[in-house]
């Protein structure tokens, strides 16, 4: 009976399938905690910075009054950090609420939104809500094929989400394609440029998506303080584009969207440049370890401008993720990708590198 009172919509989802917490696995297994290792969700390993924990002890003295919700503070840091004004920036409860603000606010349901087929599962999700129509384009060479998604537009076409670095599979688009690809988009259409591995890409060749913000046209930026700076527990985001397309969404936006608690912890992290230096070099260090590795064991796998890696195992990555949990380490199965022979597995440290290749050796060696 309540099935028929739901949206159409609604009803065609399914809902995400987030890693296995910890918590979940050590319940499941009677296994301690610190026996396990979480390589699923493209954590930061090291964590958040110690000067953002500090402010999140500070923070905590004033967790009964309400936070600012315009996020004055932390947008005024941003903007210099990023070298925009304030009023070029949305703040959002993760990245993903940015997402979902966008197609609340833009799409209809006579549209139709673009994006890579095997691409973040969350471009569909806020898709299917607005009831519009989503599109999808094969990757080509595990990366976005921007020829191909641009002969797509057409005058239904809304929103086009483009995930560079590209989650799953870690791969990027280039400058020169870029500009190509938008000098190819019509007005009609906003461009969203998911960055939310930004600060991991070691290439010089990546784009420079906020230029085109600068240029008037419509485009936004999204970028997260979930994996470089280790605040994926906190929830907080945030999209660069222009002040009237920011006026329009922050009428949507729901208010008080942002924690007190993330802000400040935003805010200290911004200045903690040596934990960002410290996780880069961590992940690219970790990458060409594991790379050497997988190598060896004759498994191949797709080289990744995250801080994550997918990872091909020619038998059911979901067969391999449960047997790998009983080792304590957590991957993630990628089927609903349309990668059902893959993991994808997050970058770590050293030890949890090693711990992981272990548990794979083992596994696969059964």
């Amino acid at each position: 009976m309540i099935e028929k009172l739901a949206r159409k919509s609604a009803l065609t989802i399914t809902p995400y399938q987030p890693g296995k917490p910890i918590e979940e696995v050590a319940r499941e297994l009677g296994m301690p905690e610190e026996d396990i290792v979480k390589m699923a969700s493209n954590e930061n390993p090291l964590g958040a910075s110690p000067m953002g924990i500090q402010a999140i002890k500070d923070a905590a003295e004033k967790v009964g009054l309400y936070p600012d919700g315009g996020c004055y503070y932390l947008k005024q840091d941003l903007a210099k950090h990023l070298d925009v004004a304030s009023e070029n920036l949305i703040l959002g409860n993760g990245s993903n609420e940015v997402l979902m603000i966008i197609a609340d606010t833009f799409v209809n349901p006579e549209d139709e939104t673009l994006y890579a087929e095997q691409s973040f599962v969350v471009y569909m999700l806020a898709t299917k809500v607005s009831g519009a129509t989503a599109v999808t384009v094969p990757l080509k060479n595990y990366t976005h094929d921007l020829e191909a998604i641009a002969d797509k537009i057409t005058d239904k076409t809304k929103v086009i989400f483009i995930a560079n670095p590209n989650n799953p599979t870690g791969t990027m688009v280039t400058a020169d394609e870029v500009k190509r690809f938008m000098d190819r988009v019509p007005d009609h259409v906003i461009v969203v440029f998911d960055e939310a591995y930004y600060e991991y890409v070691e290439r010089d060749d990546f784009p420079n998506t906020v230029e085109y913000v600068r240029e008037g046209r419509s485009v936004v930026t999204l970028r997260t303080f979930s994996k470089i700076y280790g605040l994926a527990g906190l929830r907080i985001g945030y999209g660069i584009t222009t002040p009237e397309i920011v006026k329009i969404l922050d009428k949507v936006r729901q208010p008080f969207n942002v924690n007190a608690v993330a802000q400040a912890a935003a805010i200290a992290s911004l200045k903690d440049k040596e934990h960002v230096e410290k996780s880069v070099k961590v992940n690219s260090e970790g990458k060409k370890y594991l790379y050497e590795k997988l190598e060896e064991m004759g498994l191949e796998y797709v080289p990744s401008e995250g801080n994550f890696m997918l990872v091909h195992l020619n038998q059911s990555g979901a067969d391999v993720m449960a047997e790998m949990l009983k080792e304590g380490v957590i991957v993630r199965p990628m089927k609903g990708y349309k990668f059902p022979e893959s993991v994808r597995i997050t970058i770590g440290t050293k030890e949890q590198n090693d711990k992981l290749l272990t548990a794979l050796k083992k596994v696969l060696g059964k």
